[in-house]
């Protein structure tokens, strides 16, 4: 996905079609988004309440996007926003609360990449989720989702007017984290006995 989706979106957005392009940002990119919400926490079912959520503040929001940034790249925001209130609400955890978009949250949860909803990668899983969450959605974003430096600066300032030269500093910042946290990747990965020691992988 790229160019001819963003421009896409953003004709609807000009038509002023908010509903038309809430539902094909998510038909887009909700599984990818839904993936990342389960790699960044860590339980497919807080990943749905979460996505759930995602999915009720772009409807919200998509009125007010400034459009600094490609649709896509906001939506990994509103995510990270949503996974963090979903964290600081224990009550919301615990309760369980049903989604007013569940065929949004099943149509995502349908077309996610098995690995991501199954056991067999169990330890590396495992050592994902013992990173700190903004390292977790930082490999994410790099990795998996193969975003953008400055897209991925703009996601974890949290904001999307952040000025450009606090958006490159940012993007430098998290260029020399990305490459601390792979040798602490393979460090761990080692003592784990998921690599061979004499690996470079």
């Amino acid at each position: 996905m790229g160019d001819r989706e963003e421009a896409e979106l953003r004709a609807l957005l000009e038509a002023r079609d908010l509903a038309g392009t809430a539902t094909r940002a998510l038909a887009l990119y909700g599984p990818e988004l839904y993936g990342f919400l389960i790699n960044l926490l860590g339980a497919e079912s807080d990943a749905a309440e979460v996505f759930a959520q995602l999915a009720e503040d772009l409807w919200r929001g998509l009125g007010t996007f400034g459009g600094r940034c490609s649709v896509r790249t906001w939506m990994y925001l509103l995510a990270r926003h949503a996974a963090a209130r979903f964290r600081r609400s224990p009550w919301q955890r615990a309760t369980g609360n049903s989604s007013r978009l569940d065929s949004v949250v099943a149509e995502a949860r349908s077309r996610t990449q098995p690995w991501l909803r199954t056991d067999i990668k169990d330890k590396w899983r495992a050592l994902r989720e013992s990173l700190d969450p903004d390292d977790r959605t930082l490999l994410v974003l790099r990795v998996d989702r193969d975003l953008d430096w400055n897209d991925i600066a703009l996601v974890m300032l949290s904001h999307d007017e952040a000025a450009d030269a606090e958006v490159r500093r940012e993007a430098a910042r998290l260029r020399k984290r990305y490459h601390l946290l792979k040798d602490e990747l393979r460090e761990r990965a080692r003592a784990a006995g998921l690599i061979d020691t004499d690996s470079d992988q």
